[in-house]
């Protein structure tokens, strides 16, 4: 395993101190993935491997790192972040010859992590586990989770909770904040360094270019933009979208207050820390294209030699973020609504639906999933729909006899592989963190991840796997855990 990060400055890492836990137990590997990584999941599981997901121990030839970073934290900048509970063990090559980044969260304290333990409950391991192979699932851009390991330890948040460790598989963990850090420190060759690491990291291609940071930026922005869209097709909220939880490699990274929106609601915000709404559902392609605005400024001494050309060319970049951030989202409503082809007027009609679901408080996963039956299509029976649906669905159904001659059925199928009959709904998910932690049953962990891995398809005997909460069952908050 490969440590490329110490290829940069040696301000940007520090060695990371092991901090050995008294009681290590794998609660779960994640098999595929490791065979996906080339590493051998029988040693993984085994006293070796066990030592080095918890930290215990490493292979020789692994040295561990904390990296440093800056960030906006809800619009406010921090000048000296990084991680203050993660060690970054190295690199890997998968099978496909990409490189793929290991890290340990909640390994124990770094240089970085000022008052903090440096550990992680098990409650958001678990919930960064499922919630990150979920969206791996849902085929959306995702580091990964390879292994959650109890530590046999407890950590004090408001009550003392049993602790735990993730490792975690990313392209990388270069974020918006990293490129802040950087450039902060006003040294234009370090910024190069950090520059033409991450571009032969994410972007090689960018190299053969005349303006290789200008390029750069503008794939970033595009990777962002079209993630960002994804995650509005399935209602994902983010929850904390801070510039250092924003990955360069455009993968959704850090699942902390995150969660799936039920009923569908533009302003549903879950933190419980953001009292303003500033990452509410509805603002996360503004905030990211604020965030993406950070790079820009931090990049601006790359971009050109011309002084006066550099805040041009930045904005001409980042004007990118929208037309690339509608193309997907358009793109992707068209199909979950199973029209093959745009036309004028289309925008209009998936306003009118996201404004009737709206105003009926419509689950938004299961509406989409409704509306994928053939009977709907074919008008035959729209009783799973609220009566205040008819005249949209009269004006969908006009639209649908305008755009090919598919079948109900076939046109049914490909709906249905693209709106997701199980999503990881936030009752569901607290009610296996509870269950975990203070039960000690991991059974409702292992069945909630089954099912999700396979989210398209309907499972037979999991039907309320894709219920919508009940009244009882509502979940309004969720929190960061760090």
């Amino acid at each position: 395993m490969a440590q490329a990060f110490t290829q940069l400055p040696e301000w940007m890492y520090n060695q990371g101190a092991l901090s050995p836990v008294v009681a290590p137990r794998l609660i779960r590997l994640n098999a595929p993935l490791a065979a996906e990584l080339g590493l051998d999941a029988h040693w993984l599981a085994g006293p070796q491997g066990l030592a080095m997901l918890a930290g215990n121990s490493m292979p020789a030839g692994v040295e561990p790192v904390a990296t440093a970073y800056a960030g906006h934290q809800f619009g406010y900048y921090n000048p000296a972040l990084g991680d203050g509970r993660a060690l970054l063990l190295g690199d890997v090559r998968d099978r496909s010859g990409h490189v793929r980044e290991i890290q340990l969260k909640g390994a124990g304290r770094t240089v970085f992590s000022r008052r903090g333990d440096g550990r992680a409950a098990l409650g958001p391991v678990l919930r960064e586990y499922l919630l990150s192979e979920s969206m791996a699932a849902l085929g959306i851009p995702t580091t990964r989770a390879l292994a959650a390991v109890s530590t046999g330890e407890t950590v004090q948040r408001e009550t003392m909770l049993p602790g735990a460790i993730l490792t975690r598989v990313a392209s990388s963990h270069l974020r918006v904040g990293t490129f802040q850090y950087v450039a902060a420190r006003r040294d234009p060759a370090a910024l190069r360094q950090l520059l033409d690491f991450a571009i032969a990291r994410h972007d090689p291609q960018a190299r053969q270019s005349e303006t290789p940071a200008l390029t750069f930026l503008e794939n970033v922005v595009a990777a962002q933009a079209s993630l960002v869209a994804r995650w509005m097709l399935v209602g994902f909220i983010h929850g904390v979208m801070n510039t250092d939880n924003m990955a360069i490699s455009g993968e959704t990274i850090d699942y902390g207050p995150c969660a799936f929106m039920d009923e569908y609601d533009p302003a549903t915000v879950f933190s419980f820390i953001d009292e303003q709404g500033r990452y509410a559902y509805t603002n996360q392609p503004t905030i990211a294209l604020w965030n993406l605005t950070r790079l820009a400024e931090a990049l601006l001494p790359l971009l050109s030699d011309s002084e006066d050309a550099r805040p041009v060319l930045a904005r001409q970049a980042l004007a990118g973020f929208n037309t690339r951030f509608h193309a997907v989202y358009f793109d992707g409503m068209r199909a979950k609504l199973g029209l093959t082809t745009p036309q004028e007027g289309d925008e209009a009609l998936f306003a009118a639906l996201l404004e009737t679901m709206h105003q009926t408080r419509a689950d938004m996963t299961g509406t989409f999933r409704a509306l994928s039956q053939p009977a709907v299509l074919a008008g035959e029976d729209v009783s799973a729909l609220p009566a205040a649906f008819a005249p949209w669905l009269e004006r969908w159904q006009q639209r649908l006899r305008h755009d090919g001659a598919l079948s109900p059925a076939a046109r049914a199928q490909a709906m249905q592989a693209v709106n997701p009959c199980y999503i990881a709904r936030n009752h569901l998910v607290e009610a296996m963190i509870r269950s975990a932690v203070e039960e000690g049953d991991f059974t409702p962990f292992e069945t909630l991840l089954a099912v999700l891995s396979n989210p398209y398809a309907q499972q037979p005997g999991r039907e309320r796997y894709a219920l919508p909460p009940g009244a009882d069952e509502r979940v309004r908050y969720t929190f960061c855990g760090t």
